[in-house]
Order: C-alpha cells, then structure tokens, then sequence
C-alpha cells in the first residue's frame, strides 16, 4: 500500500489524481489539502477517508470542521496546516498540485521529511530551483515530474547517464495554444472566454491562460533546466500542434527519443506515483493511422513575448524568475477581471522585470518578498 498526500486536492491535478486512487486500491490518500472550496473537500472526505485536511483560510475550515463532526479526520488551516500535511508522518509520498509560490515552503517540509515528490507546482522550481534540488540531492528524496512534457523528459532519459552529460537538448513542446497562428493585432481584442478554450488539453484557468500567452512554456523551461540539469541554450521549444509529442531527448550521439501519448495529465500523474513501474490505464490510445502525421513549428516570439521574457529571466537568474512568475500571476487576474487587455499580460511582465534589481542567491524569504513587492508595483501600475 502507497500512501499519499495532496495539496491542491479540488484543483484540477487534484481531481485527477484521486481519479487515479479510485483505479488503483493499493493507493491510500492520508491528507488533503486544498484553498477554499469545502463542498469539494467534504465530498473527498467523504469518499477517501484521510486523516487530515486543511484548507486555507481558518472560516473555511471551521465550515469544513462542522460539516465533518460525524469523521474521523482532523481540520487544520492556513500555511501551518499545509506543512503538516506536507510532512505528514504516514505519507509516503507528496503530491504537489496547489498553485503559486505558496507551495515552495511545504515542498520544503516534505523533503527535509523524506517524503519523495511528485511536482505539478511549476513555482517551486522556476523560483526556488537553487534551494529545493540541492536540499532533494541532500535528504536523497525523488522529485517526480507530473508536468506532462517534463514527464516526457523524465521517462525519455531511463536507462540514461544520470547528470544530463549524455544530453544535447532538451526539445519541449508546446501545443501553440488557442492563438497559434494569429498576429499581434489580431489578438488586440481577445476576452478570456476566448483564451480559456484550449485546443487539447483540460486544465485550470490560471494554467489555460498561461497557455495562450506561452508564459506556461517560458515557466516550463526554467524548471527543466533545474530538473534536469542543462543549461539554458540546451532546452529548444518546439510547437507540435497535435500535442502527442509530449517532448523529446536529443542525445550526444544525434539520437532522440521521444514519448508519445494522447494528451490526457493522468498518464504522468500515474507514472508519478508508481515509478519506475507502469499500471494499466484505461481511456483512448494513439491511433498513428488515424493521425495521420505529426507536426511542427517554431515558436513565433514576436506575437508570443512572454516566451523570450522568460529566456531573458533565466538567463538573469537569481530572484528574476520569481519577478516574472508574480508579475504573470497578478496580470492574469486582471486579466480574468477585465481590468486588462490579452496583450498587457506580458507587457506587465516585461515593465515588473525592468524595474526589479536582481538578488543573486535569494532566500525563501527573499523569494516571498520579491513576490510580494512585484504585486505592489503592479498593483499601483494599474490602480
């Protein structure tokens, strides 16, 4: 029996990984975690009996409390709550599918726990890369990518040197998004009902948006170079608009190897969980007849900036990626309230990273208040 815990249980990796629970009974959930969505969370109890939960914001909890009086299960709350079930004592491994830079600190909870980590949180890395493989190399804890390219990534280089010294590049692909094709102008006046219809993949409304911009790929590319130990110039983004490449390995020798699949997260999610084996899996296959053919593009970075924005944040290091994931995260919001234009997300981006001077080796608490003064600037930007 594997015994898990989850942040981010009622989000969209959340789900998906209980759905996987409910396939496989030698999974047993022991903690939740998840923001602020108790009708969820009671009903996961419900189902999955864990030990613990924790929800946000104390109102919340104390709701979720009431409305589980008749379970064996403890409540907690806010960040406290989440390093307990981060590091709970019974879990085996930590599932960290909860958005933001929230989820830096209890991923550091789990590894200085021994917990291994199966990572859907692009933030901890893109941000806190220096600190987390270092202290995971230290407490010899596995950090599992659930990501489906990085997954594509992780499975193309079994068998492989470890280290990335038999890797050339790193190619990650990218479906292109709702947009692919269109010209700035075009995209002068698109609404958020247009830029949450992602072609293939179902995903969060952060996540989706994030998509449309390719400031999802730019995050990717950060964490790969961290995952997987290369350097920046070696990580090229392909866009494949069929999103059945899920990325590829080109090694030394000219070679690469691939990993190919419908695009369906519950594949790496399961291949997170029980590596270095495979389980069943029910659902659709790759038909390559029905295909037909694969394609692929370069990614166009004149329409799509937040791709070389986040080129220029690696490159610079240090606390400028957190720079760029907050700036995204507060210009998506807007952009979800109306507040601002498709276009202004990444030119908020690009105004927030020129005017952040750099920190070299950032803290967790200088990641957290690099973060925290990036919202304010745009805060006062736009208000």
């Amino acid at each position: 029996m594997k015994k898990i815990a989850i942040l981010g249980s009622t989000g969209s990796i959340g789900t998906q990984t209980l759905e996987i629970v409910r396939n496989n009974p030698d999974l047993q959930v022991v903690a939740l975690a998840a923001g602020s969505n108790v009708d969820r969370m009671e009903a996961q109890i419900r189902e999955f009996h864990p030990l613990a939960a924790c929800m946000w914001t104390e109102e919340a909890a104390a709701n979720l409390r009431i409305r589980v009086s008749d379970m064996n299960v403890r409540i907690l709350s806010g960040m406290e709550g989440l390093l307990e079930i981060a590091a709970f004592p019974e879990s085996q491994v930590l599932v960290t599918a909860i958005v933001g830079m929230i989820g830096i600190k209890p991923t550091i909870a789990a590894i200085e726990a021994g917990k291994d980590i199966a990572l859907a949180n692009k933030e901890t890395l893109v941000t806190a890369g220096h600190i987390i493989m270092p202290l995971a190399e230290k407490h010899k804890v596995a950090i599992l990518p659930v990501d489906s390219e990085h997954s594509a990534i992780f499975q193309a280089l079994n068998g492989e040197a470890a280290g990335g010294q038999s890797i050339e590049k790193i190619l990650l692909t990218a479906s292109g998004g709702p947009f692919r094709g269109r010209t700035r102008q075009q995209l002068k006046h698109i609404r958020p009902k247009d830029a949450l219809k992602h072609p293939n993949w179902s995903m969060g409304r952060k996540v989706t948006i994030d998509s449309s911009t390719l400031v999802n790929k730019g995050l990717e590319v950060m964490e790969a170079k961290w995952l997987f130990g290369v350097e920046l110039e070696q990580i090229q983004v392909v866009v494949h608009p069929q999103s059945i490449v899920h990325s590829a390995v080109q090694f030394m020798d000219g070679a690469i190897i691939a990993q190919l699949g419908v695009p369906d997260m519950k594949l790496p999610i399961q291949y997170a969980l029980f590596y270095p084996d495979r389980r069943p899996m029910g659902g659709k296959r790759v038909d390559l007849f029905e295909l037909g053919q694969l394609t692929f593009e370069k990614p166009d970075t004149d329409t799509f900036q937040g791709l070389v924005l986040a080129y220029q944040a690696a490159r610079m290091g240090g606390s400028m990626p957190t720079v760029y994931n907050a700036a995204n995260e507060m210009a998506v919001k807007f952009f979800l309230d109306g507040a601002i234009t498709f276009l202004e997300i990444t030119e908020i981006i690009g105004e927030a990273m020129a005017q952040h001077r750099t920190i070299r080796e950032p803290s967790v608490e200088q990641i957290l208040e690099t973060e925290k003064l990036t919202y304010e600037y745009i805060l006062k930007k736009i208000w």
